[in-house]
């Protein structure tokens, strides 16, 4: 597991959690800075101990094999596993030093170590310094009274203000360089090490076989370094786009929904006769209505109390002339007595929190559609760039004038000028045309590939084995909605041509991965964590347009209906495609009526049930009402017995995955594709199987297995 995400909305939080994470982050950096020097130590010596140097050579390697990177996120690409694997080498690859050996290697670490870290530790020095300031300012502020004149009170909010939002900024400012120095040092410290050891290989005695050996893992290193730098380079330029959006706009950018708030609240408790304001950081869910409490204080950076849960029965907002705090509202719960008093830290905090007890979020409105306007244009656009600028330089990259792009697009889509836009005219770049289809894919209600499947493809990204991720995507497409993989499979298809010119447009698979990965499968929220799991997203778009016939064709097989292994497809639609041929099943006593809504649908529609289309007519009807009778009785019938029917058909018998699945329950069983499975029998649980695999007997999910 690699480092947790450092999102920007948990600077304006400031929790605990965001706490513990940013210091396992620190800690990340101070053994980097501390590994670094030691190498560089290390790396002198090597080049000063001629006399030595199987000593020295063998100390450098060992040094390299005590550290490993780590990543931010929960997986790691084949490009980042193959960098990773640089320290764990041999000590047999160091021969003899090079002269300029100190400006290849140890002034490069030098420079890393004294800009990056250097500036992130100054970084933290100022983060904790005004952390200490905003909590001395804000606990002194909030124990003004409410009965000072107007004027004083606005003053003091204004003062507070100000502090709080230089803190907010420099707390961003820290995060954004924190996971800065962190990805940095995945390329600026590796490529010093590769140079050096470029230079050894070049004046060592046997150099030309040990350059041949080494050379198949410096091309791949070679090549991992500038993906993954690429990768950075749009990783960092969304992080930083993030993180300005936030400092221009904190509030519409804080981790708060219609399902949960959380923050600093000040508790009013009575001891002794006396009121005491306790800090306490809260979080409130609103499906369960559960708000749980913790003692803690940013300043002495721990906890101070356990936990304390209760469930919410009602919340009141208390007027300012029946208390002297500001900002307070009472809190009533269900399963504890008594009312208590809650003070937030300013009138938008409290708002806030009112409305995630009793509010709303707004729904966006998208006008771009996945309709017949938008396949028209999309395949417009295609032959356009592949007749005319396939072979063009940075295809894709290089992005056309906004305000050209626009209106192309809004001509394309118009019904009323669609057909004036000729796209053969020299009037329309190649890179307005490119940049048109990339913004129409941006601005759909969804992505492409949609929210709903957005982890899982993500998760397949992150297998192990490169035919378990082929299998698993290809999957993945053909559960899309059918309007979704049509028109993925139209820009695959496109994307694999322009891959095929890669020699002249420069755009390898890679490339054009990095370019459609963030579009395709874009998260719904937009967080750090989700900017880090873009190099999977751009793996997706790899694999789609390496494996685009594979991916483009028939449907992985999935058992339905009743096949060799006994399985009925339960489908009210298959049910019914069988039922219309026999019409002597039905059985009146047993039908029931459709509703008055259903026949007035029906009427003034065509009929569609067969190959011609007939206008709406009493003959008609009844022939519809007929099959809509039958359907009702066959799927009553046929369901009522699907069950035994299973249970009889697959009792006992063998079956072989189809595709990998991982085990989210202890009752279920993980494997990958191409397992055979022993003993497998209907289970009790619908829509799965029992089955045994290496000695364990557990759940397989139905329709992941096909019968042998």
């Amino acid at each position: 597991m690699g480092l947790p995400a450092l999102e920007f909305s948990d600077c304006y939080l400031d929790s605990p959690q965001f706490r513990e994470r940013l210091k396992s982050h620190e800690l990340e950096l101070d053994k980097t800075n501390k590994f670094i020097k030691e190498l560089i130590k290390d790396g002198k010596a090597l080049i000063l101990a001629l006399k030595s140097l199987s000593t020295a050579k063998r100390k450098f390697a060992d040094s390299l094999n005590e550290f490993k990177f780590q990543c931010i996120g929960d997986a790691e690409t084949d490009d980042e596993i193959c960098i990773g694997e640089l320290p764990v080498m041999k000590s047999n690859i160091f021969p003899r030093p090079i002269e300029n050996a100190s400006d290849v290697l140890i002034m490069p670490l030098e420079r890393f170590r004294k800009e990056q870290i250097s500036a992130a530790k100054e970084a933290r020095k100022k983060y904790d310094k005004e952390t200490e300031k905003y909590c001395a300012v804000l606990e002194k502020h909030l124990s003004l009274s409410a009965k000072k004149k107007e004027s004083h009170l606005h003053e003091a909010d204004n003062q507070v203000d100000n502090v709080r939002q230089h803190f907010y900024e420099v707390s961003l400012e820290y995060v954004f360089k924190v996971q800065e120095v962190q990805e940095r040092k995945m390329f600026d410290f590796v490529e010093p090490l590769l140079a050096f050891l470029q230079g050894l290989f070049t004046y060592y005695h046997h150099g030309y076989e040990l350059a041949k050996d080494f050379n198949h893992f410096k091309t791949d290193l070679t090549i991992s370094i500038q993906n993954t730098r690429n990768r950075f380079e749009s990783t960092r330029s969304e992080v930083e786009s993030l993180m300005r959006k936030m400092k221009e706009n904190p509030h519409e950018h804080k981790s708060v929904s219609q399902h949960t708030m959380e923050g600093y609240l000040f508790v009013q408790e009575k001891r002794s006769f006396v009121s005491t304001w306790v800090k306490y950081y809260c979080t409130y869910h609103r499906e369960p209505k559960r708000i749980t409490m913790v003692l803690f204080d940013p300043k002495s950076g721990g906890k101070t109390g356990e936990e304390e849960s209760f469930t919410l029965k009602s919340c009141t907002r208390r007027k300012t002339d029946s208390i002297e705090k500001r900002f307070c509202f009472d809190v009533e719960a269900v399963d504890r007595p008594g009312v208590m008093t809650m003070q937030a830290l300013s009138e938008e905090d409290r708002r806030l929190w009112m409305e995630a007890m009793d509010g709303r979020e707004p729904v966006g409105y998208q006008v771009a559609q996945l309709d017949v306007i938008g396949f028209n244009v999309m395949k417009k656009f295609i032959y356009a760039v592949e007749t005319r600028g396939i072979d063009d330089q940075g295809l894709y990259r290089i992005v056309g004038v906004n305000s050209r792009v626009q209106k192309l697009l809004g001509l394309a889509m118009d019904p009323k000028t669609c057909a004036d836009v000729e796209l053969e005219n020299s009037e329309w770049e190649i890179k307005t045309i490119t940049s048109a289809i990339k913004h129409y894919l941006r601005v759909l209600p969804g992505p492409l590939m949609t929210y709903q499947y957005q982890r899982s493809f993500i998760k397949a990204a992150k297998l192990d084995n490169q035919e378990a991720r082929v299998t698993e995507i290809h999957a993945l497409v053909h559960r899309l909605p059918e309007k979704n993989r049509q028109m993925l499979e139209l820009l695959i298809k496109h994307l694999a041509t322009v891959a095929n010119h890669h020699q002249q447009n420069l755009m390898t698979i890679a490339n054009l991965g990095v370019v459609f990965g963030p579009t395709l499968l874009r998260p719904q929220e937009e967080t750090v964590a989700a900017i880090m799991d873009i190099k999977f997203q751009n793996i997706v778009v790899e694999i789609l347009i390496e494996h685009h016939e594979k991916v483009r064709g028939n449907r992985p097989h999935v058992q339905h209906k009743i096949s060799q292994s006994g399985v009925l497809d339960p489908s009210p639609d298959h049910i019914f495609s069988i039922s219309q041929s026999q019409t002597s099943w039905i059985s009146k006593k047993n039908q029931s009526a459709p509703s008055s809504q259903t026949r007035e649908r029906y009427k003034g529609q065509r009929l569609t049930t067969g190959p011609s289309k007939a206008p709406y007519s009493p003959e008609a009807e009844v022939i519809f009402f007929m099959f809509w009778h039958l359907k009702n009785v066959v799927t009553q019938n046929l369901l009522s017995h699907s069950h035994s029917l299973i249970v009889s058909s697959i009792a006992g018998r063998k079956a072989r995955a189809l595709y990998a699945c991982k085990a989210e329950h202890n009752s279920e069983l993980s494997f990958i594709a191409g397992t055979i499975f022993e003993n497998v029998h209907a289970s009790r649980e619908p829509g799965w199987l029992e089955g045994t695999l290496d000695g364990r007997t557990g759940l397989i999910p139905e329709n992941y297995v096909d019968f042998l």
